[in-house]
């Protein structure tokens, strides 16, 4: 690794954010953990709130769907108002969030529910959005040679929001200059590469993409952007392959621009 020449052409900056802006651990050692060790008390606590109500019916509905699955946990209807049965229908809900948090499902009520629990994890400070040293300065000093910074992650633009407004860094969202998720289309898909190039309104060649995943790398080299792979303690290895066809980093301040001295 070492120093990387930004080709000239390049205007702006997309970031991939786990195993990249942010460590891999945070979201699997601290983010996940955290919805399975307070789902129960999330729920009593925020159990009168109408978003807590819907967050409850998506997941049941959820469950009915899921009735064929193995190990499925369902969800009762809450048929009394007294503190017993509340009790008894956020016992399902717990039991039925870890069942499918074990599978590592992506069902739209799980991620709605924990985007909900995130927000009220970061803004009461219980949860602070980890990003690596080396970050910051270098998009400060990218902003200040006019490039533009975009973050491109899976998590959605409000959970993104969350991790960056309520960082170790303190509130950095004035550093993004805006946020896709996967509504964009899928990061592996190249076409989502052409739809942000076209949503920030220059062309594919004009983008620099950093990302830990050589699929999205390949993705996004495919619609014409340029690529670096970022190697980040606790990221997944690459092949010898791989590491000889891809330019990589170890941290962003080895990127050179070309209006550095």
């Amino acid at each position: 690794m070492g120093v990387l020449s930004v080709p000239a052409a390049v205007r702006a900056v997309l970031l991939d954010i786990e195993g990249t802006t942010t460590p891999i651990a945070f979201v699997k050692d601290t983010l996940f953990p955290y919805i399975r060790d307070h789902v129960q008390e999330y729920l009593r606590a925020h159990w009168e709130e109408e978003e807590c109500q819907q967050d409850i019916s998506l997941l049941r509905k959820q469950a009915e769907e899921d009735s064929n699955l193995a190990g499925v946990v369902p969800i009762p209807p809450e048929t009394e108002t007294g503190e017993e049965d509340s009790e008894r229908v956020i016992k399902a809900v717990v039991d039925n969030v870890h069942w499918q948090m074990s599978l590592d499902r992506k069902t739209t009520a799980l991620k709605q529910l924990q985007g909900h629990m995130w927000r009220a994890a970061y803004t009461t400070g219980r949860v602070k959005g980890e990003v690596f040293e080396d970050v910051v300065p270098a998009i400060r000093k990218w902003r200040e040679a006019g490039m533009k910074v975009y973050i491109y992650s899976s998590g959605s633009v409000e959970a993104q929001k969350l991790l960056f407004g309520y960082s170790t860094e303190g509130d950095i969202l004035e550093l993004f200059d805006g946020h896709f998720d996967t509504k964009i289309g899928h990061k592996v898909e190249s076409e989502s590469y052409k739809r942000i190039a076209a949503s920030i309104g220059c062309s594919t060649d004009n983008i620099l993409f950093l990302t830990d995943v050589t699929q999205e790398a390949n993705a996004a080299e495919e619609a014409d952007m340029h690529v670096a792979v970022v190697i980040r303690p606790g990221n997944a290895g690459l092949t010898d392959d791989e590491k000889s066809y891809y330019s990589l980093v170890a941290s962003f301040s080895e990127l050179c621009l070309p209006s550095s001295p």
